[in-house]
This record gives structure tokens, C-alpha cells and sequence, in this order.
């Protein structure tokens, strides 16, 4: 599905917020040790800095390469273009052997992964039998009451047609997920854990925001423009009630996280 955010790649890029630290931190508690790390569905590497501070080595994989172009550069990072689907031998010869990798990391993708030859993947790489895989979702921003309102009908009236399935899994927070694996030491269950990312925004940026959202993309591929001037005005008007200057004036947007996390077994 790489292909719906190829187009937006630079919007996807600019808008999407930054991971907590405390979303890594718990994580890598979880990890017995930090040499090397593989963020799967990378994308722009909204992951890859506080990933890269924590392991060794970072491997990073998307099968979009436009998407890698906006990753950040850093020295014990590794970029790669792979196939959609790997085989085994793809995934030793790209990724690396067999009990290799200690943390597997998914941030807002697995949705779209094919979970049975994922999951083999997963198992091949992960060390044994202390690897740990963690695949996390953000869902619909919160702003505040009357920005919100607008939001809400837009994805669930305006935009709702045009979303693919899988996006139930995120609007579920993934609690249905398949998620093959137990609990790491000292949590009694997978998930999901809750965080929350944050980003200031403009009310131009939190359109740009929402012209990379997949059903964006998919209306405009069928010549159906959801931000409509009656749309934009709603956001406009709800975004800047009761600021006298009527600017674009920065507001805080919360984006709630849900976090899977699991021991990969034997």
C-alpha cells in the first residue's frame, strides 16, 4: 500500500507528529540488549532519531524509495528498499541471519503488512529467546472542542467512503491485531500501552496534514476533492474562534499512541 503515501511523501513528512520519548524508552526496557534494531515500514524515519540514540545499529526498511528520500541521514542508520513481500532468503541477505536483531520496530504500518510471512520474518531475525517486536498506531488528532467537532465529521462523514479496511485496526487502537507472541518480562499482556505524541501546528499545517491521510488520496485519485471551500472554511472558523487576529495561530495537537509489544518466542 506504499503507493497511497508516495505522492504526499514531502506532506507526510512535514506534518506527521514525532514520537514521544517515553514510547522509546519503555520499549528498549524491554530489550535485553541495544546492538541492532530493525524499523520495518519505515517510511520518512519518523522513528529513526530516537531509535538510533538508543541501539548501535539501525536498519530501516520501506518498499516506498521516494519515502526514504525524506528519512534522516544519521551514521549507524541503514536504509533500505525492500520487496513488499520477503522471502527468508531475501530477509537474510537484506536484513541480516538468523537471531540477529533484538527489537523489531513498526510505527503506524503494520496494517499493511501481509502478518503470516511478517511474523516468519520477525521470528527468523529476533534473537533468541529474548527478541522483542513492537508495532504501534497514533489515531485521530485532538485539538480542542471546536476544531474537533469539524475533524470528527470530516473522517467519519466526508472521508469515511474512501478509507481502506485495514484502517479499522488503527480506529480499534489494535487491540484486534493479530499479535502472535507473550508478554516481555514484567508485563503481564501485549497491549496495547497507551502514549501520546504532540505536535504545534497552524491550521494550514494541520490541512497539509490532512491531505496526506490515505483517504485524501484516494478521493483525489477518483476526482473527489474532500476539502471542498465549505469544508476549509468550517476548519478555518473553528480553528481561529475567538482569536481577534484571525491568524493562522499555532494550536497543540495530541495524537493518542497504542503500543503491541511482545517476546518473540523460541
Amino acid at each position: 500500500m506504499a503507493h497511497l503515501f508516495i505522492k504526499q511523501a514531502k506532506a507526510y513528512a512535514q506534518t506527521r507528529p514525532s514520537y514521544p520519548p517515553q514510547l522509546f524508552h519503555f520499549i528498549a526496557s524491554k530489550t535485553q540488549s541495544h546492538d541492532l534494531v530493525w524499523d520495518a515500514g519505515t517510511g520518512n524515519g519518523q522513528a529513526i532519531p530516537p531509535l538510533a540514540e538508543i541501539f548501535k545499529n539501525v536498519i530501516a526498511t520501506d518498499t516506498s524509495a521516494k519515502q526514504l528520500l525524506y528519512a534522516p541521514k544519521l551514521p549507524n542508520v541503514k536504509y533500505l528498499k525492500t520487496p513488499p513481500n520477503m522471502s527468508i532468503d531475501e530477509t537474510q541477505k537484506l536484513i541480516g541471519p538468523e537471531s540477529s536483531i533484538d527489537l523489531v520496530t513498526i510505527a503506524q504500518a503494520i496494517q499493511w503488512f501481509d502478518p503470516a510471512k511478517f511474523y516468519d520474518q520477525v521470528k527468523y531475525l529476533a534473537k533468541k529467546p529474548d527478541g522483542v517486536i513492537a508495532a504501534w498506531c497514533y489515531t485521530t488528532p485532538r485539538i480542542d472542542e471546536k476544531v474537533d467537532s469539524v475533524f470528527q465529521s470530516f473522517y467519519r462523514v466526508d472521508s469515511g467512503p474512501y478509507w481502506e479496511e485495514e484502517r479499522k485496526m488503527v480506529d480499534n487502537k489494535y487491540i484486534d491485531l493479530e499479535f502472535p507472541f507473550g508478554p516481555v518480562d514484567g508485563l503481564d499482556h501485549t497491549g496495547p500501552y497507551g502514549f501520546e505524541a504532540q505536535k504545534m501546528m497552524g491550521c494550514e499545517d494541520f490541512i497539509v496534514y490532512i491531505k496526506s491521510l490515505s483517504a485524501y488520496i484516494n478521493a483525489k485519485e477518483k476526482n473527489v476533492e474532500l476539502l471542498t471551500n465549505e469544508v476549509l472554511e468550517k476548519f478555518k472558523y473553528a480553528w481561529n474562534f475567538g482569536n481577534k487576529n484571525n491568524g493562522n495561530n499555532q494550536k497543540l495537537v495530541k495524537f493518542p499512541i497504542y503500543l503491541r509489544i511482545g517476546k518473540v518466542a523460541n
